[in-house]
């Protein structure tokens, strides 16, 4: 399919994103009040394989989903899922998917690499499909704006995909954090230091000087999507250490910081931060081939977010770890006599601390001051099938766009500060630059590869 084209200069494309959902006119039609007078949702999966399949899976078990429709660049994991879909239409491009299905679809999943998310879910959004979208929501900043107010203005059901926030620790933590339990919060650690991470997902680079030729299931053009076109190679891209680099995913940080912010972001009710600093792997630092093509495989980045009612001071400070970073031994030993989680969040707080494992139950410290402490009752809930029930006429979702977007733009803030290590950046959030570094402004967004559509620019 032959994608539209458009001249758009890098001043005016971030001043457009930032107004899109405004000006331009979104096309609904009745497909909420459709699903939700069939009880059916007729829905569409947007990248079927690794995470794709998983999410397939988790739809498909949805007794109200039909799945209706598939698509993946991939012929290999296209036909795996179409053998267990026998009734699905196939797509390899996914703006095809969204012109010929129409109306016959109520919503999508997008669980492709992160460059290609906003294109994806702006346009479903713009043509009034419920999107569930994986994290981090967009690739960039200024996307991840234009999106979430695309997202409210149209009025349709949104899920982000940190599957954990609608888990019985996360919602209870949420609920710990509000209530008090520790105080009023004074200083907020996150880590994701997971063993086999860096050499699995973290690729020291730089990329080769050549390529060869994509193999025949794989449709590299339309992998590459709105990215800058670069000859494929084996081993480093697809299916999924495309994290590492620059131009397709958003680094450790941004990808699992999704998972590890949320729960102290609600708790909180955490707004835009102040200010963003990040500290990265020396020799990544060192090396300007590197840092113009990969992520680092550390850092420790430092936001400092206005305070409120919650916290102990007007402003309130949270760290983030991984790869070779830690948070500092003495709020690992808090947790004492057991090994601190690899991948958690700890909040410091005026009447004691609270530790929340990525995937586990929250811990308040020190364990014997709080052993009487009552549980939340709450129960585990389906991620996927929260967002199925919601937009059937259910409840709203646990990380719809409205919520996870300004979230997602914080975190996304952290990976600008990368680019550009040890500089404190100043962050005018209405304005939607850093007052103080016209070099950090320019990774708020990026050019898109000529002749792929944004949207409905």
């Amino acid at each position: 399919m032959k994608a539209q084209t458009y001249t758009l200069s890098r001043r005016k494309f971030l001043s457009t994103l930032t107004t899109a959902a405004i000006t331009s006119p979104l096309l609904l039609d009745s497909t909420a009040s459709v699903a939700a007078q069939n009880r059916k949702l007729n829905h569409a999966c947007i990248g079927v394989g690794g995470m794709g399949w998983h999410d397939l899976q988790q739809f498909k078990q949805h007794s109200n989903v039909e799945i209706v429709a598939i698509c993946d660049v991939d012929a290999t994991h296209l036909k795996k899922a179409a053998e267990v879909l026998p009734n699905a239409r196939t797509y390899t491009d996914w703006r095809e998917l969204l012109q010929k299905e129409g109306k016959r679809i109520d919503s999508v999943n997008v669980t492709v690499p992160d460059h290609n998310h906003f294109a994806i879910a702006y346009r479903a959004i713009g043509e009034g499909k419920h999107v569930y979208c994986q994290k981090p929501m967009c690739h960039d900043v200024a996307e991840v704006r234009a999106l979430t107010q695309a997202a409210v203005k149209a009025g349709v059901i949104t899920q982000l995909g940190t599957q954990i926030a609608s888990g019985k620790g996360d919602r209870t933590a949420v609920q710990w954090i509000k209530g008090g339990a520790i105080g009023k919060v004074k200083h907020a650690y996150l880590c994701s230091n997971r063993p086999a991470a860096i050499e699995n997902y973290r690729l020291v680079g730089p990329r080769p000087a050549g390529g060869q030729t994509p193999p025949a299931h794989l449709n590299w053009d339309l992998w590459i999507g709105t990215a800058p076109m670069r000859p494929y190679s084996p081993e480093i891209y697809h299916p999924v250490k495309w994290r590492a680099w620059q131009d397709f995913g958003t680094g450790w940080s941004g990808d699992i910081g999704c998972h590890i912010f949320d729960a102290v972001w609600k708790g909180l009710g955490l707004k835009a931060p102040k200010t963003v600093v990040a500290q990265v792997q020396q020799a990544w630092q060192d090396s300007p081939e590197r840092r113009g093509d990969t992520w680092p495989q550390g850092d420790h980045i430092t936001w400092v977010f206005p305070g409120n009612e919650l916290t102990e001071a007007t402003e309130l400070t949270l760290e983030w770890f991984d790869g070779a970073f830690y948070p500092p031994q003495q709020i690992q030993e808090l947790f004492s006599g057991k090994e601190y989680p690899a991948e958690s969040a700890m909040l410091i707080g005026t009447e004691g601390a609270l530790l929340i494992p990525h995937g586990g139950m929250p811990v308040l410290l020190p364990e014997n001051k709080f052993k009487d402490y009552k549980l939340a009752e709450l129960s585990e809930r389906n991620h996927y099938h929260h967002f199925v029930e919601a937009c059937l006429g259910g409840e709203k979702t646990e990380s719809h766009f409205a919520q996870s977007g300004p979230m997602t733009e914080a975190i996304l803030l952290g990976t600008v500060a990368l680019r550009v290590p040890g500089k404190v950046l100043e962050w005018d959030s209405d304005k939607m630059k850093f007052p103080n570094d016209a070099q950090a402004n320019q990774y708020l967004n990026r050019s898109y590869r000529k002749g792929w559509q944004v949207g409905r620019f």
